[in-house]
């Protein structure tokens, strides 16, 4: 790939703007889409720049598919093409089982799944028709391989993205594009930090990480980065837990 652009989507905070950040570091030029975020949209691109990378702020809804198309095609415009997707956006809504209302319930399958699934068919139309082949990351979680009480709803839609994963690697492999997956486990952001300040909160979550310390983005976005280069040429439909280690506690 001569030519070096990445598209995060949820790339203005959190584990996306770890990416971010990261791929700017490996030298792409990174679009970052964003949903509500502006302020943080901007900055996350004024840190792209400070690395001597291009960036651009585009806003969308995902849940839209039409949306996914538009982001697309303009972060290819404004940047030279789209040669990297990964697909980070998503949302959580907590609850039992038998208390999950359809809204919330939407809510997870639109922006975890179904967001994704568009997003990721936008992104492969686009690098077939440039016909030099791509890297396609989407960012699921340990979720996606282990129940969780209070996260019926997240599991599914998480569970959703892991296949889409692999199906995405099977179909797109004669393109020559890979696809994969990063699968955090407890990882420390703004949305959860609070949580993780609680000492009986953060003994439950931290509970069955073997290196007894919670993610942070830059440790997922290393293992991003890594799938997004050339080193990774040989490597499809995988999925690398992010995790301490506990998908095997």
């Amino acid at each position: 790939m001569s030519a070096k652009v990445a598209l995060v989507t949820g790339g203005s905070r959190g584990i996306g703007r770890g990416v971010a950040l990261q791929l700017a570091a490996d030298g792409f030029d990174v679009a970052v889409c964003y949903r509500a975020d502006e302020d943080a949209a901007r900055e996350a691109a004024t840190q792209i720049e400070a690395q001597g990378s291009r960036s651009a702020a585009i806003r969308a809804d995902l849940s839209d598919p039409s949306e996914a198309e538009r982001v697309v095609q303009e972060a290819a415009e404004r940047l030279g093409g789209v040669h990297v997707l990964v697909s980070n956006a998503g949302r959580l809504a907590t609850g039992p089982l038998v208390d999950t209302t359809p809204e919330d319930y939407d809510l997870q399958l639109e922006a975890n799944a179904r967001g994704s699934f568009f997003m990721v068919q936008a992104v492969a139309r686009r690098m077939i028709a440039q016909g030099a082949g791509g890297r396609i990351v989407v960012v699921t979680s340990d979720a996606a391989v282990r129940a969780y009480s209070g996260l019926a709803a997240y599991c599914m839609s998480k569970a959703a993205a892991k296949m889409l994963t692999e199906v995405g690697a099977l179909e797109l492999a004669p393109h020559g594009i890979t696809v994969n997956a990063v699968a955090p486990g407890t990882t420390e952001t703004d949305l959860n930090r609070e949580t993780l300040a609680d000492p009986e909160k953060r003994e439950m979550l931290l509970g069955s990480i073997l290196l007894g310390r919670p993610g942070q983005p830059e440790d997922v976005a290393a293992a991003v980065g890594f799938l997004a280069s050339e080193r990774a040429g040989f490597m499809t439909g995988a999925t690398v837990a992010v995790d301490g280690g506990a998908a095997i506690h």
